[in-house]
């Protein structure tokens, strides 16, 4: 019986590290502990949108959370009026914005190059301009999405309605803060 524990515990270490399955090229191992899934229904977003000011543009966090790699991903609520006037922006960020329509429709300009682009504030990354010269423009409504890569122009040029939407904001930087 001794015989065979000895003769099979090596065995067994050369062979049961080659029944785990390989990592592929870019795989890395997963973390420790493992990461729990957020979840956020749709009663509290539209209850979230739904508290936000009606006079202004909006854009608060409904919720930040660290991912998988030390990575934030963001939830926003956006109630955007009518009658509000749109400036464009450029986040200058790896930030990507998730646009996901809820209410109301409008036209939306991505790319192409800022008019009169002025920094936000001296510190900010954000420049904010007139319009978009150029871009691709289009028509947007409840149930679409539109993916805005950092460093791009964006700019609601008309809305046909009071808008409400969410933003999931990708940061690969971290910039954004947890809660």
């Amino acid at each position: 019986m001794m015989i065979k524990k000895i003769f099979l515990m090596p065995v067994l270490a050369v062979i049961l590290p080659a029944c785990a399955a390989p990592l592929l090229p870019g795989q890395i191992l997963p973390p420790h502990p493992a990461p729990v899934a957020t979840d956020v229904s749709a009663t509290t977003i539209k209850n979230f949108i739904d508290a936000l000011p009606r006079d202004t543009v909006s854009d608060s966090s409904i919720r930040v959370v660290e991912v998988t790699g030390d990575y934030r991903v963001g939830l926003y609520g956006v109630y955007r009026p009518k009658a509000s006037p749109s400036e464009s922006n450029l986040h200058q960020v790896n930030t990507t914005e998730i646009y996901y329509m809820l209410e109301g429709q409008g036209t939306l300009v991505t790319g192409g190059e800022m008019i009169d682009g002025v920094r936000a504030s001296p510190s900010s990354i954000t420049i904010k301009g007139t319009g978009i010269k150029g871009g691709v423009s289009r028509h947007v409504g409840p149930g679409d999405v539109v993916i805005i890569p950092g460093y791009t122009p964006h700019w609601w040029s008309e809305l046909d309605d009071n808008l409400s939407y969410i933003v999931f904001r990708t940061d690969p930087d971290n910039r954004i803060d947890l809660h």
